[in-house]
């Protein structure tokens, strides 16, 4: 298992054009990719990279503008982005709770994090290979992402 040394907090990004910036207090619960067709367009490359903060320790500033798309749970997402530039910062669904994804290359400085685990991996472009000790899903975790979530607790070992 990979360790993640967490940089010291709070940790910054923005969009792609500078307005909006964003700072997150505490450590992430959990960083994924995502292999789903939408974060595949979503990114215009081969996943998506998730982290999961609390809403609580997010604080952003500059505009947004939101777009709502459906999934293949059922679920809806709501999606954040710069309306100059068009960079998708936030994405949200009722399920989350008090949890917010920011979608990790927008971060500032993004070499620190290894992701816990691949979900959506049966959309996955062929060539992309997912080492055999990560943890994988062919769809969305039944277990509400927990298996990710301890995953990421360990490979955080101390800093959480």
């Amino acid at each position: 298992m990979h360790r993640v040394v967490l940089p010291p907090l709070p940790l910054t990004g923005g969009c792609q054009c500078g307005p909006v910036r964003y700072e997150v207090a505490g450590p992430p619960v959990v960083f994924y990719i995502c292999h789903c067709t939408e974060c595949q367009k979503q990114s215009a490359s081969a996943f998506g990279e998730s982290f999961r903060v609390r809403v609580a320790d997010l604080d952003y500033t500059g505009a947004l503008s939101t777009f709502e798309r459906g999934s293949e749970s059922g679920s809806p997402v709501a999606c954040d982005f710069c309306p100059q530039c068009g960079s998708r910062l936030f994405h949200r669904r009722p399920g989350y709770g008090e949890n917010i994804n920011i979608k990790a290359g927008t971060l500032d400085d993004a070499g620190w994090i290894h992701p816990a685990g691949h979900i959506w991996t049966r959309s996955r472009q062929p060539w992309m290979t997912i080492p055999k000790d990560t943890l994988a899903y062919e769809a969305q975790p039944e277990d509400g992402m927990a298996a990710l979530i301890e995953r990421w607790r360990e490979m955080l070992g101390s800093e959480v």
